[in-house]
């Protein structure tokens, strides 16, 4: 039996593969049409394309398949339409998950984000169990996830052996878009961060997150959601962190949450004129300035999931970015 990954030329995605072939197994990758598969190359897998939401041609590509992993999904902070985000992240969930269903299989990895997890208070940590509560200040992309995570826990209850599986903010090779948390380095060696907010984030190793869902496939509960995380820290020491090793200055300005939505609220207006991406939007504004700190206790103890270094995490993306161009 095969095991189906959609989004598998995507940075989680491709490393999800590797993680799978590693083990011995057989890998068929559900691709967008014309999308780049440089993360795939030289790999021993099955290419088949086809759009998230033709039911019939993920019907078809399931077939001979035994487990599903669903990661395909758009992580963009800011889009000209943002219904394209609803359109893949949200329906393309329940199309993949409504084939899922008839096809008998014996598992379903389902990738949601720390993003469908609420925000704890002050002092606390958020788990699998703090209930999503950043409705109000939270953009496209966040509430796509949240509502793709409520359809895929429903899909759960009714009897598709599905787990849930929510990466925190991912670094490491192959981050060939590169995806917003790659940005944070990319504009790090580059110099170009005016400064960094008060919150803070959880930074994981992309190689434990593809490590975690295979875990979850094989020592997941069923109906069940793990936080795939690892490091809490502040972002003024995620940048220090990202100076040393990168040999660049350090980020040494704390920009003011009142500065950062102003500034933010001007890059848009900008953007709906160019139709260019902001630097950073209202909404992600806001989000930089909460603390994203999580208990990851679960997914370590239940699924076994493994914790790589902060500082080799951070040298491996600065040396895959530098590497390849990007900075």
């Amino acid at each position: 039996m095969k095991t189906l990954v959609t989004g598998a030329t995507g940075f989680i995605g491709s490393a999800v593969v590797r993680t799978l072939l590693a083990r011995g197994r057989e890998v068929r990758c559900y691709v967008e049409p014309g999308a780049t598969l440089v993360n795939l190359d030289s790999l021993d897998v099955e290419i088949v394309e086809g759009d998230i939401n033709d039911r019939e041609a993920i019907s078809a590509a399931l077939r001979g398949c035994d487990v599903l992993y669903h990661l395909a999904a758009i992580y963009r902070m800011w889009m000209p339409d943002n219904g394209l985000i609803y359109k893949v992240n949200v329906e393309g969930t329940k199309t993949v998950l409504f084939a899922a269903m008839r096809a008998d299989l014996r598992k379903v990895v389902y990738t949601s984000s720390i993003a469908a997890v609420g925000v704890a208070g002050a002092g606390e940590l958020s788990d699998e169990t703090t209930r999503f509560n950043t409705w109000d200040s939270a953009n496209h992309y966040v509430r796509s996830k949240y509502l793709s995570e409520l359809d895929a826990m429903r899909f759960a209850r009714e009897g598709v052996p599905l787990v849930v599986v929510n990466p925190a903010f991912p670094f490491g090779e192959r981050d060939i878009a590169p995806t917003p948390t790659g940005g944070f380095i990319v504009d790090s060696l580059k110099e170009r961060v005016p400064g960094y907010p008060s919150g803070g984030m959880n930074l994981v190793d992309v190689d434990d997150v593809a490590e975690g869902h295979v875990l979850a496939e094989e020592k997941g509960r069923v109906g069940e959601r793990y936080i795939l995380g690892n490091h809490n820290l502040t972002y003024k020491e995620f940048y220090d962190v990202v100076a040393e090793l990168g040999g660049v200055r350090p980020v040494r300005r704390k920009l003011p949450k009142g500065l950062m939505l102003g500034m933010s609220w001007a890059f848009e207006r900008i953007s709906s004129i160019s139709q260019k991406p902001p630097p950073i939007t209202y909404k992600g504004a806001q989000y930089a300035s909460k603390r994203l700190w999580f208990d990851c206790t679960k997914a370590h103890q239940e699924l076994g999931m493994p914790r790589t270094e902060l500082r080799e995490t951070v040298e491996k993306s600065i040396r895959w970015f530098r590497g390849n161009g990007y900075a």
